[in-house]
C-alpha cells in the first residue's frame, strides 16, 4: 500500500512540475517578468531542474570517459606490440653485429689457407658428456668428411670425428682423446698437444733440455697430416721438471675459448692415408 501512494504522489509530482512548465512555456514573450504563480513555482522546479542538468552532464561525462579510456587502451595495446616488435629486432642487430665481431679474423685466415674453407655454427654439445665435442650444421651435403681440421678466428679448435649429411661432430683439442703434433713456435720444440681439463691442455713429450718458456706460443707442425702448419695452438703457462720424468711437464692455455665457441671454419684439407684407409672398409 505504501508504495502505491508513493507512486502515485511521484506521478502527481511529475504531472504538477509538467503542467508548470506548460504554462510558463505559454507565458514566454507575453510580458517580461514572472507573476507571483509563476516565481513560486520556478522556485519549486529550479532545484529539481539542477540536480536533473547535473546528473545528466554527470551521466554524459563518464559516458565519454569511458569511451576514451577504452581507445587509451587500444592505443597503448597497439604500442606495446610496437615496444615489443622494436625489442626483438634491436636484438636481432645486435646479435648480428656481434656475429660480425666473431667474424672478424675469419678473412685472414680465410687468406692464409691453401684450401677451401666451410663456414659453420656450433648447434649443440656431446649429449652423453664423455667427450669435449661440439655438434656443427654441416655435412657430408657441404662437402665435409671425416679427420678434417676445425678452426675459428683465434686457433685450432678440433677435427671431425663423425660426419652425417647434415651435421658433423668435432672432437676439441681440450679432450683427452685428443691429440695435435705441435711445435714451439720460438725455440722450435716439437711435442704433442692432449686434452687435460675444459681451459687447458697439456704439451706433452718435451724433453728436460728442450727449450720451452711460460708464454711461448704453440702451433701446429703439420706433421700429423691433419692439421696445417703455424696454426697457434695455445700459449704457455707453465713448465715444470720432476727428478723422476724423463720429460717436462708443459701446460698449454688454449687460444679458442671454448665456452663461448659459436662459429667455426672447417678447412675442407682431406687426410690421404685415412681416405685410402676409408675405401678398404
Amino acid at each position: 500500500m505504501l508504495n502505491l501512494r508513493r507512486i502515485k504522489t511521484y506521478w502527481i509530482y511529475i504531472a504538477f512540475l509538467f503542467i508548470a512548465f506548460a504554462l510558463i512555456s505559454a507565458n514566454v514573450g507575453k510580458r517580461r517578468s514572472w507573476g507571483p504563480a509563476e516565481q513560486l513555482i520556478v522556485e519549486g522546479t529550479a532545484p529539481l531542474q539542477n540536480f536533473v542538468s547535473k546528473t545528466i552532464n554527470a551521466v554524459e561525462g563518464l559516458w565519454l570517459k569511458y569511451f576514451a579510456l577504452i581507445n587509451v587502451q587500444e592505443e597503448n595495446k597497439a604500442l606495446k606490440k610496437e615496444i615489443d616488435l622494436l625489442r626483438m629486432q634491436n636484438a636481432r642487430y645486435r646479435e648480428m653485429a656481434a656475429a660480425s665481431k666473431r667474424l672478424e679474423g675469419f678473412p685472414r685466415f680465410k687468406d692464409e689457407i691453401p684450401w677451401p674453407v666451410t663456414q659453420a655454427q656450433v648447434i649443440g654439445r656431446d649429449p652423453s658428456g664423455w667427450f669435449e665435442s661440439v655438434i656443427i650444421d654441416k655435412g657430408k651435403d657441404s662437402g665435409l668428411k671425416m679427420n678434417m681440421p676445425v678452426v675459428d678466428a683465434k686457433g685450432v679448435a678440433g677435427r671431425l670425428v663423425s660426419v652425417s649429411s647434415r651435421y658433423s661432430k668435432v672432437l676439441l683439442i681440450i679432450d683427452q682423446n685428443s691429440a695435435v703434433d705441435c711445435l714451439v713456435q720460438r725455440s722450435r720444440e716439437k711435442g704433442i698437444v692432449k686434452g687435460l681439463s675444459a681451459g687447458l691442455c697439456k704439451l706433452d713429450y718435451v724433453v728436460k733440455a728442450g727449450d720451452v718458456m711460460v708464454g711461448d706460443m704453440v702451433v701446429t707442425s703439420g706433421m700429423d697430416r691433419v692439421f696445417p702448419k703455424g696454426f697457434p695452438v695455445g700459449e704457455v703457462v707453465e713448465v715444470q721438471d720432476a727428478p723422476w720424468e724423463f720429460f717436462r711437464n708443459v701446460k698449454v692455455k688454449p687460444m679458442v675459448d671454448f665456452s663461448k665457441l659459436e662459429d667455426v671454419l672447417v678447412i675442407m684439407k682431406e687426410d690421404p692415408l685415412f681416405d685410402r684407409t676409408e675405401e678398404k672398409e
